[in-house]
């Protein structure tokens, strides 16, 4: 598979890697509403931000919505969009990595990009996701009439859409429009209500398909040359039978089958966004100047329109929705209307005097943008994060301030790749693939001398058995233990089948 190569890549596809873990502090003043909603709005680079974020929610996020840097040259007021290309490819890979071990399953990542870079991106997040993820690249059409100052003006923006087949697999359809709802009629008033009609062929032959239709208005019909009837003949006669065919006004038309409006489920989206559809520049500087006035907008945001189309793609309502290049807050502010719970991350001043405030007025039922499509009226809440100190010290020991939950997620994590969102009282934090861990730290035995609770005893190897067997009472398996100190011999070790690391010296960061 062809890769990109620029001047730093060798450095930049380990940068990663070399992101501490770093604590995340709750602003109390910047927060609102609900405080167990679920949602966060962090400000800080999002490298850092998605370093500290991924021992809790690594393979938790079903869609990554980004709307990165363009590298156009152009001056923004809150950002630096003028990039040299390998500096902005640097920027890109380590994020994009990072993004990737976020994915649920069945998630799917959504990258808008213009022109300037769209082909370069693809490139990267081929080898970043996989070929073989890619899944499509949407048009958004994000212009409503031709820029006179230049010929060829560019059009639309890319979306480029990575995913396994289990995300495109859960897809949903989109709701139909007021438009696309006219084109139902009921010219002969049926009482299942109004339709449309589709054609009753398919393509190929089959056997079993291939047989003549007589209309009611005595007309026979076989399949056109090359292909065969949409069902087999039983089918037809049961659709026939229950008044689903439709010959014409006269009953002497080649048949189709009626689609009735009241059993639409939506349709499948393609990918050509239009303006008309899904919103378009000037819509979204609308949008922003109801929130925060023309002084105070934002240079670059998207409509409510083109993120509530990608998340009623591929989400549905309590799925988590990350965005780590959250701008003026569209994404956040859009999930929330939706039901979805979210994830932004911004780095400049605007998380605080853009995106708070606007969902702080989501909150309270503002009702621009998508508010009378989704029926929002206003509640929830979200916790306002700002970076902290790093998990480790530069000599890599464990800072004395790290509370036991952030320690036994960093563990965790680092141990089996998957984010630890448990809140016991004992140290054992759990079972994955057929081994057990366990944590003794800061007390967590409610004995805070240094050579108490966070030292691997036979008294605190047997509270750790008891609380593996409340969970599995077979488990059999081998446990890692945590802790300051061992007073088992290794002899006892190997014969109980514990693995004892100790802390900080045995604690890595994960790379």
């Amino acid at each position: 598979m062809p890769i990109l190569s620029w001047l730093t890549r060798d450095e930049d596809i380990r940068a990663a890697g070399r992101v501490p873990y770093r604590l995340l502090e709750e602003a109390a003043d910047l927060s609102a509403g609900d405080p167990a909603s679920g949602n966060m709005l962090i400000q800080g680079d999002n490298l850092d931000a998605l370093k500290a974020l991924l021992p809790f929610y690594a393979g938790q996020v079903k869609c990554i919505y980004i709307d990165p840097p363009y590298n156009t040259g152009s001056a923004f007021e809150h950002y630096d969009d003028n990039l040299e290309h390998s500096q902005w490819l640097a920027l890109m890979w380590p994020r994009l990595e990072l993004l990737r071990d976020f994915l649920a399953e069945d998630g799917s990542v959504w990258v808008n990009m213009d022109d300037d870079e769209a082909h370069y991106l693809k490139v990267l997040m081929d080898e970043v996701f996989g070929r073989g993820k890619f899944i499509v690249n949407a048009l958004w059409q994000k212009r409503t009439s031709p820029d006179g100052r230049i010929h060829m003006g560019d059009a639309h923006d890319h979306i480029f859409v990575y995913g396994s087949q289990l995300a495109r697999n859960r897809f949903s359809d989109l709701p139909l429009s007021e438009e696309q709802k006219k084109t139902y009629k009921n010219p002969d008033n049926d009482p299942r209500g109004p339709w449309v009609s589709t054609d009753f062929t398919a393509q190929g032959y089959r056997p079993n398909q291939m047989y003549t239709i007589n209309t009611p208005g005595g007309v026979s019909y076989s399949p056109p040359e090359g292909r065969c009837w949409g069902n087999i003949e039983a089918n037809f006669m049961r659709l026939n039978e229950e008044g689903r065919m439709w010959f014409g006004v006269d009953g002497t038309a080649r048949p189709r089958v009626k689609n009735y409006l009241s059993e639409a489920e939506g349709v499948k989206s393609w990918s050509w966004w239009t303006n008309k559809e899904v919103g378009h520049n000037q819509e979204a500087k609308k949008e922003i100047h109801a929130l925060f006035g023309a002084v105070n907008a934002f240079d670059t945001p998207k409509p409510e329109r083109l993120i509530q189309r990608i998340l009623q793609i591929s989400t549905n309502p309590g799925d988590l929705v990350l965005d780590s290049f959250l701008g003026s807050g569209t994404t956040a502010a859009v999930a929330h209307k939706m039901g979805r719970r979210y994830i932004g991350i911004e780095m400049g001043e605007h998380a605080e005097t853009h995106c708070a405030p606007r969902l702080k007025k989501v909150i309270e039922g503002e009702q621009g943008g998508i508010s009378e499509s989704a029926g929002w009226k206003g509640g929830g809440g979200f916790r306002f994060y700002r970076l902290g100190p790093p998990v480790f010290d530069e000599d890599g020991h464990i800072r004395a301030d790290i509370r036991f939950p952030v320690l036994a997620a960093h563990i965790w994590f680092s141990e089996t790749g998957t984010p630890w969102r448990k809140t016991r009282a004992t140290p054992f934090l759990g079972i994955r693939d057929g081994r057990s861990f366990a944590l003794l730290y800061n007390g967590i035995l409610g004995d805070k001398r240094p050579d108490g609770g966070n030292v691997l005893t036979r008294a605190t190897l047997a509270l750790i058995r008891a609380a593996i067997a409340k969970v599995d009472p077979d488990f059999a398996g081998p446990v890692t233990i945590y802790g300051e100190q061992s007073r088992l011999t290794a002899p006892t070790l190997e014969r109980e089948a514990v693995t004892f690391k100790q802390t900080p010296y045995d604690i890595k960061a994960r790379r």
